[in-house]
């Protein structure tokens, strides 16, 4: 048997598995999780996590493994249902519920899919609590784990570490360097907190502080229902600041057909005839390809902001303009009402799914940019793709609202300059426009890419150095295109390493494309080997 190590057990490494033991071939599989639990993955892990912290996915979105999320769910107890505010009579398709939900949806199908595995005459075998320590890439693939002598040998392997995020230890007095290093275990007193960043992550940072200082409540009142929040009385010092370079908040999660419907102009066979072309210029003839999809598809959004007059480099101040220059809380209650409406209608804002969709069209040639055009990218339309697709849960906008109206929390621009300055326990943030003092500041800023250097693997960092990359020299499959150390045999399918290549990178379904690309290619692989000896026995 051809022996396949995947270091991870979150959801690439789930979906990695799950092609895998489709192979006609056995397979001999060993998993490897650091944490004592495995089939989680951290950003659904309940020790890391509170119940309030909502899934930025519905059902309906998620590939599924042995079944679908939304029939995991339904066979759950009321009980267990209940524990986490979600009632078993209400759930649908398209419902956004508590991340750790997911934990223990995927730690199911983990043991599911090993049974299943090894009734189709795999081989599989699962650490827990194993730390993998070093990778050497040579044939055979060797790999250490801490607290054994001696390495393990594959013929694949599959690195599916996941997210990287501060450990506890790079925490400070009032300082926590992300939301998931100690902060749900963290008794916050009632004081000035800021949270750097407003996306999902520094909205769940703020619940999980808020909710230590009281609770969140419906008031039905006639038709309509307001969420309210209570804050105790020995808890009026508590002030929540959401901290952004713009100042703005998400919005809210629209309705959509799913799966997406094709773009009519911005196919792969001309995003590919672009390249092909030449980089240079590439981002703007990439702009007039978005340009005429969304003229097609939404003319009257396009007149109103002018699109015609607009390029690659000022389309992001116009798509912000007027959300900039009003009250965000403002902003946000009437986006949250308009999605809602659109929500019930099933009503689709045609701009909104096209932006959706564009993003996906053109990451493959991000990559094939000029450094200019890189810069005038992440300066320009990255913004407006993050913006679109990082919408967040209704529910979410609700809550935060709600804190508003109570007057727990506010948002402060911080500009594009800005300086931290933590001492002593009490933090300050210089920025042009003046000084913020803080006692608590969180750090929500989301994940960051990482490059080869970063590589927790001595062994295998020290064979990749002997070379500069621009981007991570991976192979269509994502093994390592590097045949001087037999690259092709091992597989890089943790997500920060990915971003320097797709930097919209994230989320469960491209979890699911990562780990189908590679299992898909490693079976048809085993196919061909076990066809050409065939050839050899037959002649």
């Amino acid at each position: 048997m051809q022996r396949v190590g995947i270091i991870g057990t979150g959801p690439t490494g789930l979906y990695t598995l799950a092609g895998l033991i489709q192979s006609r071939i056995p397979v001999n599989i060993t998993l490897y999780e650091s944490r004592k639990v495995a089939g989680v993955g951290m950003p659904f892990d309940e020790r890391t996590n509170h119940p309030i912290m909502l899934a930025n996915i519905a059902s309906i979105e998620i590939p599924p493994l042995v079944c679908s999320y939304l029939e995991w769910l339904q066979q759950q107890s009321h009980t267990f249902l209940e524990r986490y505010a979600v009632d078993k009579k209400s759930l649908h398709e398209r419902q956004f519920l508590p991340r750790v939900l997911l934990g223990h949806y995927f730690h199911n199908q983990l043991k599911q899919l090993i049974d299943y595995g090894r009734s189709n005459g795999h081989q599989v075998h699962l650490h827990k609590s194993s730390t993998v320590t070093d990778i050497d890439a040579q044939d055979p693939c060797r790999v250490w784990v801490k607290g054994q002598t001696e390495p393990a040998h594959f013929d694949y392997l599959v690195i599916a570490t996941g997210h990287r995020w501060p450990s506890e230890a790079q925490n400070e007095p009032g300082y926590f360097a992300s939301p998931w290093s100690g902060l749900i275990e963290s008794n916050v007193p009632a004081a000035r907190v800021g949270i750097l960043g407003s996306s999902l992550s520094g909205i769940d940072a703020a619940m999980a502080v808020a909710v230590q200082h009281g609770h969140f409540r419906e008031q039905k009142e006639y038709a309509n229902s307001s969420l309210l929040f209570d804050l105790k009385p020995e808890s009026t010092e508590l002030c929540i600041s959401l901290l952004s370079r713009s100042g703005i908040l998400p919005e809210a999660d629209f309705y959509c057909p799913i799966p997406h419907q094709p773009l009519t102009l911005a196919t792969p066979e001309l995003i590919c005839k672009e390249i092909d072309t030449s980089s240079q210029g590439l981002l703007d003839r990439l702009f007039e390809l978005i340009v005429r999809e969304l003229q097609l598809n939404d003319p009257l959004w396009s007149n109103q902001v002018a699109l015609e007059t607009l390029d690659a480099d000022s389309f992001s101040d116009a798509y912000f303009s007027t959300r900039k220059k009003s009250n965000p809380f403002t902003w946000a209650r009437k986006n949250l009402e308009k999605v809602m409406e659109d929500k019930k209608a099933h009503h689709t804002v045609a701009w909104r799914y096209t932006l959706l969709r564009l993003h996906e069209a053109i990451e493959p040639a991000i990559q094939y940019f000029n450094k200019r055009d890189r810069e005038r990218f992440k300066r320009g339309l990255k913004r407006v793709f993050v913006d679109n697709y990082a919408a967040v849960p209704p529910e979410s906008i609700r809550r935060i609202l709600a804190l508003r109206d109570a007057g727990v929390i506010d948002l402060k621009a911080l500009g594009q300059q800005y300086e931290v300055e933590n001492h002593q326990g009490q933090t300050t943030i210089h920025t042009k426009s003046g000084r913020l003092s803080l006692d608590i500041l969180i750090d929500a800023r989301g994940q960051k890419p990482s490059g080869l250097a970063d590589l927790p693997f001595p062994c295998l960092r020290k064979q990749l150095a002997h070379k500069e990359y621009a981007k991570p020299p991976l192979n269509d499959d994502y093994t390592i295109a590097v045949p001087s150390i037999r690259g092709e045999r091992v597989a890089l399918a943790a997500l920060p390493f990915l971003m320097p290549l797709k930097p919209f990178v994230q989320g469960l379904t491209e979890c699911a494309e990562i780990g189908a690309k590679i299992s898909d290619s490693f079976c048809s692989s085993l196919l061909e080997t076990a066809h050409n000896e065939q050839e050899l026995t037959n002649d």
